[in-house]
């Protein structure tokens, strides 16, 4: 839902939402959807699983040093986004901030795309990412059993890697760990 013409949302808007949905402040305007449905959620806890153990924790002979949360919200400018999994290296996340927010833009974010919240993950929060210098997007499509991997260069979202069904995949910037991503659809 949009905000009314020429008023602008703010994060005070959020506490009106109900508490079953989530609320994004994108270009002004108060966005307000469902919460996960179990494919989406599924594919975005079997991912974070996946890359959480190495990364974060450095488990497994995993290089570590990453900060990586399942849908934080992060403060962008003016824009309040709540991506499905962002991931900060450790050296950059402020781990202390005197509100609720994140206020510095992640290093990699993962959208899990479903169809009530497809073109602003695809086309709105895309555009916002990469104003804000996030280095790496991940759309992962649970429906079309997709993972799409974008690198911003120069400004520009640039195609790293496209996967599908099946594949073993080794993308950017976790390519030092294979991910199946036969185990991230639900049968």
């Amino acid at each position: 839902m949009g905000e009314a013409a020429g008023k602008r949302a703010t994060y005070e808007d959020l506490y009106g939402i109900p508490e079953n949905m989530t609320g994004e402040i994108i270009n002004g305007e108060l966005y307000v959807t469902p919460r996960p449905a179990r494919r989406h959620a599924i594919a975005a806890s079997i991912l974070g699983g996946e890359i959480l153990p190495p990364y974060q924790l450095g488990r497994g002979g995993g290089p570590g040093g990453w900060v990586i949360i399942d849908e934080p919200e992060i403060g962008l400018g003016e824009d309040i986004l709540v991506p499905d999994l962002a991931g900060w290296k450790r050296e950059r996340f402020p781990f202390e901030e005197p509100h609720n927010w994140i206020s510095v833009a992640p290093d990699w974010i993962c959208e899990i795309l479903s169809p009530s919240t497809l073109r602003k993950d695809k086309i709105m929060k895309l555009a916002v990412y990469a104003r804000h210098g996030v280095h790496y997007f991940w759309l992962l499509d649970p429906l079309a059993r997709t993972l799409d991997v974008l690198r911003l260069e120069s400004g520009k979202w640039v195609l790293a890697g496209v996967y599908a069904e099946d594949d073993k995949v080794r993308a950017e910037p976790f390519q030092e760990v294979e991910i199946e991503l036969g185990g991230l659809w639900m049968p």
